[in-house]
């Protein structure tokens, strides 16, 4: 039997192979039998029940936190300081009528709220909550799921989220919740732009699409925090984009009252709206993860040299962080007006998504050499002082030579009895 000529594998591919098998949860490395279930299981009931109690505990904080603000009292009967109101709200709306327009597509209409709800319970999955646990031999991840692509997981349950906005203004068959549906679902498509640039930023440094590995990239030291080291501003262009995606005040444009009559969920009622609100909260506690993630180091920080500290005091560091971003929504609630829909469209593509576009080239320029970096933020500047001047041109032209001469003079030229006119 004749034997064929040795193949040479390169020593990089090699790496690479063994690098794909070994990444992930360990949980999974060793098969998966009855005890791997058991885990994957409880890991997921647990992430769905700490989302609902979350959420439950959220608009409880939001309404006492925006009345201790406003100097109310806000919800202070059901339960001790209130914290049973959103239980018994929930509960109310359970229990309520629900209403279907004759109109509706009655599918879709019942389909939407789920397509909203069901991405901010998957994106939270791929979130690392905490550090690794070994329970009778088996170590795994305090994390529901760890896929080699888990940002674009992320990105992929964010835009899924537009279909159960639109769907709802759509399915309604009324004029008002089409309109709420048509302004959201732009506003969400606009914001995703210059957050997908964002997290382009963040994987270059990283050099990996899984969020444990962005985590991991981090842990060295806090001047590693992607916050420090990509320079603050991909940070603030993400939360800003993420606060839009989410829209949360000052861009809440999707539940204009005076002008929409509540949005796109105008015509729901009963638990369906619920689900709706239910969505909402959740995506803020799930994006807040999202950012800690990104940009703070996830579950990292010190950790005292104590028995069992370092497995469950980096879920605590983790809860403070997401903590810090959701007292930030509440206060940017209650401090900052609604914007308007011409100013919320402005922000989005004349200057979040050029200036996000500028800082992922001048990343990519500073890892390939320092010289094409600079030149890139260069080129930049000289871009940005072309337009500037060009606007300011265009800007005093309009002012100078206006289409029409100013109302006072036509109507001066023409008063009654000054020679021609019509007595």
């Amino acid at each position: 039997m004749t034997r064929g000529p040795a193949v040479h594998v390169p020593t990089a591919v090699l790496a690479a192979a063994r690098a794909l098998t070994t990444h992930g949860d360990p949980l999974f490395f060793h098969g998966v039998g009855l005890f791997v279930w058991v885990v994957v299981v409880i890991k997921v009931l647990v992430a769905f029940v700490v989302l609902l109690v979350s959420v439950m505990l959220m608009i409880w904080f939001e309404r006492k936190l925006i009345s201790d603000m406003q100097s109310r009292i806000g919800p202070n009967r059901a339960g001790p300081w209130g914290l049973l109101q959103t239980l018994a709200d929930g509960t109310k709306l359970f229990f309520k009528e629900d209403l279907l327009p004759a109109q509706a597509d009655r599918v879709v209409f019942r389909l939407a709220p789920y397509l909203s709800l069901v991405p901010a319970l998957l994106i939270f999955t791929v979130v690392p909550v905490g550090g690794f646990v070994t329970i009778a031999g088996h170590r795994f991840e305090l994390q529901v799921a760890d896929p080699t692509i888990g940002i674009l997981v992320v990105l992929a349950m964010s835009s899924i989220a537009v279909y159960g906005v639109m769907l709802a203004g759509w399915s309604s068959g009324s004029k008002y919740p089409l309109l709420g549906s048509v302004r959201a679902s732009a506003q969400m498509i606009s914001y995703e732009a210059a957050l997908g640039i964002t997290v382009v930023t963040v994987v270059l440094v990283t050099g990996s699409l899984s969020t444990r590995a962005m985590v991991e990239s981090q842990a060295p030291a806090f001047w590693d925090w992607n916050l420090i080291r990509l320079g603050i501003v991909p940070f603030l262009l993400f939360l800003t984009a993420i606060t839009a995606e989410l829209t949360r005040p000052p861009f809440d444009l999707t539940e204009a009252e005076s002008e929409l009559v509540g949005g796109f969920h105008t015509e729901y009622s009963s638990i369906r709206f619920a689900l709706f609100f239910l969505a909402e909260f959740m995506n803020v506690i799930t994006m807040s993860a999202v950012v800690v993630t990104l940009f703070l180091g996830g579950p990292d920080g010190p950790v005292p040299h104590l028995p069992t500290f370092d497995v469950w005091f980096p879920s605590v560091w983790f809860v403070g962080k997401v903590f810090l971003f959701l007292f930030l929504y509440v206060w940017l609630r209650a401090a900052l007006p609604r914007l308007r829909y011409d100013q919320l469209m402005t922000l989005g593509w004349k200057y979040l998504i050029p200036l996000s576009l500028v800082w992922l080239l001048a990343v990519a320029g500073f890892l390939v050499d320092g010289w094409w970096g600079a030149g890139v933020i260069v080129g930049a500047l000289c871009v940005v002082g072309l337009l500037v001047r060009a606007f300011s041109i265009g800007r005093r032209r309009g002012e100078h030579q206006p289409l029409l001469e100013p109302v006072g003079a036509r109507a001066g030229s023409r008063r009654p009895g000054a020679g021609g006119g019509v007595r």
